[in-house]
């Protein structure tokens, strides 16, 4: 069970949950009376910010990282603005791995010469280079940069090391940038939610069913949103390591910013067994810590679950979907299809012979693919056959030396011994790179996301498979019954005590180290399908846009924004990344938007501006608003209830920016990191709470919005425009901006910014 408090609790001695109401209960137990303001300071993870902000004061962060990570989506734009900028070498441990770009057969040489820029980039700048297949993204950070009050920066927003000590954050790739820059990353201290773990998890129950617990209790009422989750509690010792990563990575599907876990004698075996002892120390919050809130999980009550179709706060338990599966799968084919376009969701069409039926099973990548995870499966699946029908088993293992240790004690062989399929480390499966089902398909997999698409089907080319999220041990239950969805907790499965065990050797043998070693005089080596950024022109002091997407779903993914899937291969190349901006969300967007970037370079190039853009001058003069038309930046912008839920890819942003995209109109943003995305590539990210007053093809002016951001005044008058010429004001706002963040916007994007500063 998951409750949550309505206020802020005190926590005295680790174990003790008291409302913040009842400060008497505390001195009851203390023998002193609580001071709030200083009992906020006893949280873990108010100390790691300390130690890692440069600021005079805890209210306004400015944070250096120990270490940073990226990933071949998303390191080369890192690199090329960090480069446009003036960096000369990376100035702390960068580890650049290559597990999303790892199908080298997808648009030729195209991702393989991405990963070569990139080794060419660790040895002229001295970083960490990570051959593709090796490893993933986050189980190489956790096996050798993590470390107990550390804080690393990742341009993945599963960038979440909590249960390791190590406060971790998934940012777009500005904010690596300015990293590499020398520069901090500006952040308004975060509020502290507790979560209070208590029991032990059932046999069956596994990461993925305690995970979709909290994300399904948390998500939609924006309980933890750009808040810190701190993980307290005597729960904890209960869970082995690998339990707490795989939980601890699905943070992210809460919206919270980071995670920190309390951390013990089980967090520094793991650490001694991975050869980094001096890492581990003691984490815990003070005698008496205050949170701003509080999530209490018995673990004892946590049943196996499935998050449904499309989203990971869609949670039941399998029990539960089991026992009204006609009801549940009739409501979410209708919330899936409102959603979708030109295609329709079937899902009651899986209920047969008294049961439910998956095409597939996937666990792999940060969430699915631990060694424990996969070990569990084998416990499942050891001596038995996944069956020769429609169901197919596939497993990714996060890390080379987590599957050396699968093939040395057994497990591995197994999996295999029983029809499932071993695979490279690759990222694909959570992001629509690998393993596409078939259309029509139901996909069940341990991963972090079910996105409309994220499993790499294209709605707009008629296909549409459904994924649901599911633990590994389940997974391999369903498969041992041909596909029937099962719940592990069914099953009498003799479950195996994981044995920690890492080869340290994989790594050194093949991971190219250039920290502290930069060669200045190396080349760096392009591929011809990677560019540098366009131009971005600066900021005029009016501004004027034609909205080119208008999009009323409640939450607007990054997937839907920018595409995963194979658009990522063109991740190096902003012109050629451009062309599936919202592709499959509004096909229109791209035309439209070239449209008015062509006009706006005319009118650069001091063309005449054309009869519609004079009309709408008209139609603002008519108003009795003065007018620039000449001086006055025209750019394109979309609109979105809430943009930016899911990946911290910056091209969700850039994309948009490099086809003439000048703002954003939404009433709030998903994530941080998305709106620190548009900041960064000068986009205007506008919050109103009259959409209505435009539409698609309606123009927007702004009129002395330079002045209004440099001055600070957030109570911003805009005219919306129609085609008729009629016109409407409304107010719409920006919301805290940083003096930096306020100066890249004026400036057109980050790299101008830095340029402006030489």
């Amino acid at each position: 069970m998951v409750k949550l408090a309505d206020g802020g609790i005190y926590l005295v001695n680790g174990t003790e949950v008291v409302p913040e109401e009842e400060p008497e209960r505390v001195r009851a137990l203390t023998g002193e009376m609580p001071d709030r303001a200083e009992a906020k300071n006893g949280t873990m993870a108010h100390a790691i910010l300390r130690a890692h902000n440069r600021a005079g004061s805890m209210e306004k962060l400015q944070l250096k990282f120990d270490s940073m990570t990226s990933h071949d989506i998303t390191y080369v734009g890192i690199i090329q603005t960090a480069r446009a900028s003036g960096m000369t070498a990376f100035p702390l441990p960068y580890v650049l791995t290559n597990c999303h770009n790892s199908l080298c057969a997808v648009g030729g040489t195209i991702n393989e010469d991405d990963h070569k820029f990139a080794l060419s980039a660790a040895r002229k700048y001295g970083g960490i280079y990570v051959p593709a297949n090796l490893a993933n993204i986050h189980s190489y950070n956790r096996e050798t940069m993590a470390g107990c009050g550390r804080m690393i920066l990742g341009s993945d927003s599963h960038t979440r090391y909590g249960a390791l000590g190590t406060m971790a954050v998934g940012e777009g790739g500005g904010e690596l940038a300015k990293q590499l820059l020398g520069r901090t990353y500006d952040f308004a201290c975060p509020e502290v939610i507790a979560v209070y773990l208590s029991g032990s998890p059932k046999p069956g129950v596994g990461p993925q069913d305690v995970a979709l617990s909290i994300i399904g209790a948390v998500y939609r009422n924006g309980y933890v949103k750009n808040r810190v989750m701190e993980f307290v509690g005597p729960g904890i010792a209960s869970l082995p390591m690998e339990f707490r990563n795989a939980v601890d990575v699905m943070t992210t599907e809460t919206t919270c910013w980071s995670s920190i876990w309390v951390t013990d004698e089980k967090t520094k075996d793991w650490y001694t067994v991975h050869g980094r002892p001096e890492a581990w120390r003691k984490l815990a919050p003070a005698r008496v810590a205050f949170y701003d809130g509080c999530i209490s999980v018995d673990l004892s009550s946590i049943e196996c679950s499935i998050a449904m179709p499309m989203h990971p706060s869609n949670v039941y338990t399998i029990h539960e979907l089991q026992e009204n599966a006609e009801d549940i799968l009739h409501l979410t084919e209708e919330n899936a299809n409102r959603q979708l376009k030109g295609v329709r969701m079937d899902l009651l069409s899986k209920v047969r012979d008294g049961g439910i039926w998956a095409e597939q099973g996937e666990i792999a990548g940060c969430a699915g693919g631990t060694y424990d995870n996969i070990l569990a499966a084998a416990d499942v699946l050891r001596g038995k056959s996944c069956g020769g029908g429609a169901f197919s088993l596939n497993i990714y293992p996060g890390s080379m030396p987590a599957l050396a240790a699968l093939m040395r004690n057994g497990a591995a062989l197994d999996l295999l011994s029983a029809g499932a399929v071993l695979r490279e480390c690759f990222c694909g499966p959570c992001f629509g790179a690998g393993d596409t089902p078939a259309n029509g398909e139901f996909s069940i997999r341990h991963t972090t996301r079910n996105f409309p698409n994220r499993e790499g089907s294209k709605p707009g080319e008629g296909q549409l498979c459904a994924v649901a999220l599911m633990d590994a041990r389940s997974i391999a239950a369903t498969a041992l019954n041909g596909g029937r969805l099962t719940a592990a907790s069914d099953l009498e499965v003799d479950w195996s005590e994981p044995t920690l065990e890492f080869d340290a050797g994989i790594y050194e043998k093949r991971v190219y180290n250039g920290w502290g070693r930069p060669e200045p005089e190396a080349p760096l080596k392009f591929g011809p399908n990677i560019k540098d950024w366009p131009e971005m022109p600066a900021l005029t002091e009016d501004l004027l846009v034609k909205i080119c997407a208008y999009l009323t779903d409640p939450v607007t993914t990054t997937d839907e924004l920018i595409p995963s899937g194979e658009a990522s291969s063109y991740r190096s190349n902003p012109e050629r990344l451009s062309e599936f901006t919202l592709s499959r969300r509004a096909p229109d967007y791209v035309p439209r938007a070239k449209a008015v970037r062509e006009t706006e370079r005319g009118r650069r190039a001091g063309k005449d501006l054309g009869g519609e853009i004079r009309k709408i001058y008209a139609a603002l003069e008519e108003k009795g608003l003065k007018t620039d038309p000449e001086g006055t930046d025209i750019g394109s912008a979309i609109f979105a209830n809430m943009p930016g839920d899911g990946s911290a890819r910056e091209q969700a942003a850039s994309c948009q920016r490099v086809l003439g995209g000048s703002a954003n109109f939404a009433r709030a943003y998903a994530t941080k990191r998305y709106r620190s995305n548009c900041i960064n590539w000068g986009i205007t990210p506008f919050l109103t709470e009259t959409p209505e007053v435009f539409e698609p093809g309606d123009w927007v002016f702004i009129p002395g919005l330079k002045k209004t951001i440099l001055e600070k005044n957030d109570d911003i008058a805009a005219y919306a425009v129609k085609p008729d010429g009629t016109v409407t004001a409304f107010s719409c706002r920006i919301g805290e901006l940083t003096d930096a963040e306020r100066q890249i916007l004026t400036d057109g994007c980050l790299i101008n910014y830095y340029r402006r500063q030489k």
